[in-house]
């Protein structure tokens, strides 16, 4: 079993930054990637960034410039920091990894969700 704890949302005025953080714990044998995605109200879930173990990392267009992800191997954990927040920022955002539990098997996992509201 593997387990994602993703936290660090809040309330922020327009302009105005946010970390988030997510860690991952349980039967880890190897991380491939860790992302985040996010799901405004009414619109599907999209991808916002995505690291692999290389430290390779993918941006949506809407973020790039403004978000950056990173990740640290020893710790299981991948951050998201936010700058220059816009209210179409606002949504639920979600860790996600895939991970192999062992040398063969690998699933995909998703964090409970982290309120985000950009707002002035």
């Amino acid at each position: 079993q593997v387990q994602l704890v993703d936290s660090g949302g809040g309330l922020v005025q327009p302009g105005g930054s946010l970390s988030l953080s997510c860690a991952a714990s349980g039967s880890i044998f190897r991380i491939i990637s860790m992302g985040w995605y996010r799901q405004a109200p009414g619109k599907q879930r999209e991808l916002v960034a995505d690291i692999n173990s290389g430290h390779s990392t993918n941006y949506a267009d809407s973020v790039k410039g403004r978000f950056t992800i990173s990740r640290d191997n020893a710790m299981n954990t991948v951050y998201l920091q936010m700058n220059s927040l816009k209210p179409e920022d606002t949504a639920v955002y979600y860790c996600n990894a895939r991970i192999y539990s062992s040398t063969v098997q690998w699933d995909e996992y998703w964090g409970q969700g982290t309120q985000v509201t950009v707002s002035s």
